[in-house]
């Protein structure tokens, strides 16, 4: 099928071709074809990795991947979904783990086996470096593990390129847990705050608060104050 009229493009979804407004995202273009999507969306603003999705354009040999509600559709895009990887999920209580390099291998027996390749960051639609987290993951490196994936939105796009068969998105969560199980800094605000409410010390705030319309509501809300 030839690109058509201008303005148009075609896209190859599952194989069979569409003609679609050129400019829309991946989803959108699904969409005007004319598919209900039920799985594989989500957000639609790029944070919950729901929208996995593999593509190739024509005379072009690499195999690329994306986020079909931020990848804007190509003329001669040949693309699938991956709206759930099938990954291996480690089963674990928190509570009786140790932050070490020992967890992380146990839980992760393929761990080792990570060729350094640097396949995993060029898939990430975040721009992450995943290699680098998984460098320190084998190093036990909990707390860089925990950073340098902070944004990880567990698509899974980095696990279905790896040649070695890892889940660093599976590792890069349980490093996060371990962190802030067991290494973050307690909050003491946190903990303050908890008990201020725990001695019922906001409920005649609350009630007040309760009796006011909308109008009351945001004034009192644009007057608060703000930290700095």
């Amino acid at each position: 099928m030839t690109q058509g009229a201008a303005g148009f493009i075609v896209v190859h979804i599952l194989g069979k071709a569409y003609r679609v407004p050129a400019g829309l995202t991946i989803l959108g273009a699904m969409e005007y074809a004319g598919y209900r999507l039920v799985r594989g969306v989500g957000c639609r603003g790029g944070f919950c990795g729901a929208c996995g999705t593999i593509y190739r354009t024509r005379n072009d040999y690499r195999l690329k991947v994306g986020l079909a509600c931020q990848t804007v559709a190509e003329h001669d895009m040949y693309l699938a979904q991956l709206p759930f990887y099938p990954a291996s999920k480690a089963r674990y209580a928190l509570d009786e783990l140790q932050p070490n390099l020992a967890t992380l291998v146990r839980l992760h027996p393929e761990l080792p086996r990570c060729l350094g390749c640097n396949t995993c960051t060029r898939a990430c639609p975040q721009g992450l470096d995943v290699m680098e987290y998984m460098a320190r993951a084998m190093r036990g490196d909990i707390a860089g593990v925990a950073d340098l994936s902070f944004d990880c939105i567990m698509c899974g796009l980095c696990a279905s390129r790896c040649p070695s068969e890892q889940t660093q998105y599976n590792v890069a969560l349980l490093a996060r847990r371990l962190y802030g199980r067991h290494l973050a800094p307690k909050a003491e605000q946190l903990a303050r705050r908890v008990g201020e409410v725990a001695a019922c010390e906001f409920d005649a705030d609350l009630e007040r608060m309760a009796a006011l319309d909308a109008k009351a509501l945001k004034g009192l809300y644009n007057a608060r104050d703000i930290e700095a």
